[in-house]
């Protein structure tokens, strides 16, 4: 066992009396020591019941002759971390959150891993730890939270953005949004929709990491806990039989994953975290294979934002086994490859029902042809752009307006919350992409406010930043070269025309050559708006969003 370099021969012996200090038994000692990666804490509430999945892992691992050993991994809630300071700290603990795991698995020889995350960068970051150290491993998250209801509609946490900006409008009052406030997120979980956080649990089954059932069981039902325990006893299985993650990571299973997310309809941050997931395991994962999946894969979902459905939903008509199945139809996945449930792809989901056509539209019916994400590329984007294609209406599909240009969020906001933003116009936010924020913030606040105001069927906006998974209309972010390496974003003036065509995959400023090379000249860096900590840091090492953001050490400076 891999544990034996911490606990067995002469040499081990101090290593045993501190093993006795915890309490640990010769018996528990002489079992595979599994490593559990808990991120419960009090902040996130999808991180709040996460101790009692912990019990159950424990409870499974024990059953299956393990000894459970438990350690924290730290969260951020992307929704309190909105809209201030607090979003710039938000995409940079996925690589805290996948350093500090690969320090305790290495420096205490765990013989196996459960990983126990739920909301947007502890599933990423988990899954890239799990292949850096490559140790038998098996996830089960929190589960998302269920739907709120107001005024007998189902609402998730996009409804209570979205409503700040139709207060704003003059379109809801106070006492409405009040109610909005108390009803929309109703119990613990990630939040009910096809958010980040839920699309990275979901996409968790479709890479073969998870059990059934992973990324859409709600957090609050006894099912979630039964799950938990069977991951726990399941892992003891990995680790008898040496299963590994970069065993079940393979380059075809980031195409299942990538199938999957087009099917569904998830987070354009999948389009970050998928690559740099896969760096991890030794796959070079170009996100040009995007468009090519998406031209052949029909988007079957459409979860909120995107539509009316959600996670609770999804789960009542067969998750994402169900959704998997639809694809085999037109024979879109890989089947022959292993999971962490000792079968195959193909034995996993086959003979799994659809049963409820509304929620997942057979593939013979699918809402579009078409996958639920696009890579636009163009000169604006020479490296790429994504957009959420599934959640922008038909008459944003193809469209040109002035640029109205902000180098921050927080100007963008007060532009549209004073109504200085008009139809037809292509807002652009620059300068908060990996190393310009730096930390990449999420767009929630600004498009939700276009949204709320009754603009989101006719105004766009671009970013080298990000959207929240529950961003939705014509929101393009990761656009690459970001503005603080003098990316093409950067030159974008007042006025210029955009032109944005998501069925072709263009994204252009008409701007001519020269003139934009004349910009180019006159251009200068942007000083770095934080100089200290930990994303001075980050700043100096991370990489372009159409990389995954991944960190590279810098080459020395001469």
């Amino acid at each position: 066992m891999r544990s034996d370099s911490v606990k067995t021969g002469t040499q081990q012996a101090p290593h045993r009396s501190l093993f006795n200090a915890l309490g640990y038994t010769e018996e528990e000692r002489k079992r595979p020591l599994i490593g559990i990666v808990n991120s419960y804490n009090e902040i996130v509430p999808g991180h709040m019941n996460l101790d009692k999945i912990t019990e159950a892992v424990k409870m499974g691992v024990a059953m299956a002759g393990g000894t459970p050993v438990v350690f924290p991994a730290i969260a951020v809630c992307d929704g309190i971390a909105m809209g201030h300071v607090g979003m710039k700290y938000s995409l940079v603990t996925r690589d805290l959150i996948a350093d500090s795991t690969e320090c305790m698995v290495m420096a205490h020889g765990f013989d196996g891993l459960v990983c126990i995350p739920n909301c947007d960068k502890n599933v990423p970051g988990l899954l890239m730890a799990a292949a850096r150290v490559n140790i038998p491993t098996i996830f089960v998250s929190g589960g998302p939270m269920l739907a709120g209801h107001v005024h007998g509609q189902k609402r998730s946490l996009s409804s209570m953005f979205e409503a700040v900006g139709s207060v704003a409008a003059g379109s809801m009052t106070m006492e409405e949004l009040s109610e909005f406030e108390e009803k929309t997120c109703p119990t613990c979980g990630s939040c009910s929709g096809m958010y980040t956080a839920n699309s990275m649990n979901c996409l968790t089954e479709a890479l073969g990491m998870g059990l059934k059932g992973n990324g859409t069981i709600p957090a609050v039902y006894s099912e979630r806990i039964r799950l938990a325990k069977h991951a726990g006893m399941k892992i003891m299985e990995l680790v008898k039989k040496d299963i590994r993650p970069r065993d079940i990571m393979t380059e075809k299973a980031f195409m299942n994953a990538l199938t999957v997310d087009m099917a569904l309809g998830c987070s354009t941050n999948s389009m970050l975290h998928l690559p740099a997931i896969a760096h991890e395991a030794g796959v070079e994962l170009n996100l040009d294979i995007a468009n090519e999946l998406s031209a052949k894969t029909p988007n079957l979902c459409h979860l909120a934002p995107a539509g009316p459905t959600y996670m609770e939903d999804l789960n009542e008509a067969g998750g994402v086994y169900a959704v998997m199945n639809e694809l085999t139809k037109k024979d879109l996945l890989y089947l022959d490859l292993p999971t962490v449930t000792g079968k195959t792809v193909g034995e996993n989901i086959g003979g799994t029902v659809n049963r409820n056509p509304e929620v997942i539209r057979p593939i013979e019916n699918p809402y579009s042809q078409t996958g639920g994400i696009a890579v636009l590329k163009g000169n604006l984007a020479p490296d790429s752009g994504v957009v959420k294609r599934s959640a922008v209406v038909p008459e944003m599909m193809v469209h040109e307006g002035p640029a109205r240009v902000f180098d921050c969020e927080e100007d963008a906001i007060d532009a549209i919350k004073s109504g200085k933003i008009v139809a037809g116009d292509v807002v652009v936010i620059r300068y908060e992409g990996p190393k310009g924020g730096p930390g990449m913030r999420e767009m929630l606040n600004p498009t939700s406010a276009i949204a709320g105001m009754g603009l989101g069927s006719s105004v766009a906006l671009i970013t080298d930043g990000r959207f929240s998974g529950a961003s939705r209309g014509a929101s393009i972010g990761h656009v690459s070269p970001e503005a603080a390496v003098g990316g093409p974003i950067a030159l974008v003036q007042e006025g210029d025309i955009i032109s944005i065509n998501i069925p072709e995959n263009t994204l252009s400023v008409k701007v001519t050559e020269e003139e934009l090379a004349r910009r180019r000249e006159d251009w200068q860096p942007r000083e770095p708006q934080i100089t200290t900590g930990y994303l001075s840091r980050y700043r100096e090492m991370v990489t372009s969003g159409n990389r995954g953001a991944i960190l590279e050490i810098p080459h020395n400076k001469e």
